[in-house]
């Protein structure tokens, strides 16, 4: 009978620590198949050195001679072409969306100097965005305008949110041009980056110069947070911010 209730006992005992061994697996094999790096996306800022920081040369263009007022008015004659040419082969942006980009970036630096915009997040903006004004076959002309036009998905509230426009004979809005305003933010923010007298979002120094004043407009983005919140303002969406960031650092280590 002693046996009995000692094998009984026994028995017992090596349930239970079968049962703690076997809970204590489960435990482990689970926390091990849970992300470990939930949260390191989010983390991404933008390493976004002011357009003046000294790189293999300078984007800033040295005046040598007299310039036209016409020509100091548009950003773009601020870029320095050996600059353009170089880093458009450095990084695989188009020369001429560069020159939009980095001309917006150095109108800033002397229109809001408290801003410190870099030329990468506008370029990544204008890669997400359109491919550099390449969506669907387009291309920037030599004048920086995109053509044919880019134009994104109708408004309607079968795929994105329903958005009105009184420039649609539709009634319905689309995004401009290859950083792709809708008519109601480029009715408040838009810009004449080339100095013609016009502002059209299908151009790229006047949609670049909108698009940084609008980013601008939420304070130095040298600060991380303050430079997630403009670019999430310019679409609301956390992993878009992510890409933003992803890309413009990308640019960053591209020209050393």
């Amino acid at each position: 009978m002693v046996v009995r209730y000692l094998l009984w006992f026994l028995m017992a005992v090596f349930a239970v620590i079968g049962g703690i061994f076997a809970i204590s697996s489960f435990a482990s094999s689970e926390a091990t198949a849970r992300p470990y790096a939930l949260e390191q996306d989010v983390s991404l800022t933008a390493t976004d050195p002011l357009p003046t920081s000294t790189k293999s040369m300078s984007i800033a263009k040295q005046e040598t001679g007299a310039v036209s007022s016409a020509a100091r008015r548009a950003d773009g004659a601020l870029v320095s072409p050996d600059w353009a040419t170089a880093t458009s082969v450095a990084t695989g942006i188009p020369q001429r969306a560069l020159v939009g980009y980095a001309g917006a970036s150095l109108a800033l630096a002397a229109e809001q100097p408290d801003c410190h915009l870099g030329w990468t997040t506008l370029a990544a903006l204008g890669w997400i965005e359109s491919g550099h004004g390449t969506h669907a076959g387009s291309r920037i002309a030599n004048n920086g305008v995109t053509t044919p036009a880019i134009l994104g998905p109708s408004l309607d509230g079968t795929t994105y949110a329903a958005i009105t426009s009184t420039d649609s004979a539709a009634g319905w809005d689309r995004a401009m041009g290859p950083l792709q305003f809708i008519s109601s933010t480029w009715a408040s923010w838009g810009a004449d980056g080339n100095g013609d007298g016009v502002q059209d979002p299908q151009q790229i120094d006047d949609a670049a110069l909108a698009a940084g004043r609008y980013l601008c407009h939420y304070g130095d983005l040298s600060n991380p947070d303050t430079w997630r919140t403009a670019v999430f303002a310019y679409n609301h969406v956390t992993s878009y911010v992510d890409s933003v960031a992803a890309k413009a650092n990308d640019y960053n280590a591209m020209i050393g």
